[in-house]
């Protein structure tokens, strides 16, 4: 499994509650610079628009040897979900503080395929939490290895 691109800032500006698995409708230009690495979904969020969930904001660059029938750069990419996925991420969406947000993008048996997750916003104190719980276990992890090579 080939991981193509992640975002770094679900995790630390979201507490991740749940993931879902979503394919995704692309054209041929599009998968062929995916799987060159040519993906960002830095400050891409998810939305449910009449039914359906759609990424925004993901950018995926032109592919280099395509012909002049290249696609939009910055266009939503609708997600393929189960409908009983897609009414319980309404449900839960309705929920002041709840959003939908791209994870990662990876390929699943040759099938590009996006990792949501329905996450509430972390406010500021709970980013320190985070911050000093992570200095602390690579703090421990580097006393540990010091202690073990000795």
């Amino acid at each position: 499994m080939a991981i193509y691109s992640s975002n770094p800032n679900a995790t630390r500006n979201f507490h991740i509650e749940e993931k879902f698995e979503a394919g995704v409708v692309l054209s041929g230009s599009e998968v062929k610079s995916i799987k060159q690495g040519k993906l960002s979904i830095k400050e891409s969020y998810a939305m449910i628009r009449k039914g359906e969930v759609f990424v925004i904001n993901s950018h995926i660059s032109k592919y280099s040897n395509s012909s002049y029938f290249n696609h939009d750069e910055a266009r939503d990419r609708k997600l393929l979900l189960n409908k009983i996925e897609i009414r319980k991420l309404i449900g839960k969406t309705k929920i002041k503080g709840y959003t939908l947000v791209p994870i990662r993008v990876y390929s699943k048996k040759n099938l590009i395929k996006f990792e949501i997750g329905l996450g509430k916003g972390k406010k500021l104190y709970d980013k320190r939490v985070d911050l000093k719980n992570k200095d602390l276990k690579r703090e421990l992890a580097r006393d540990f290895k010091n202690k073990t090579s000795i």
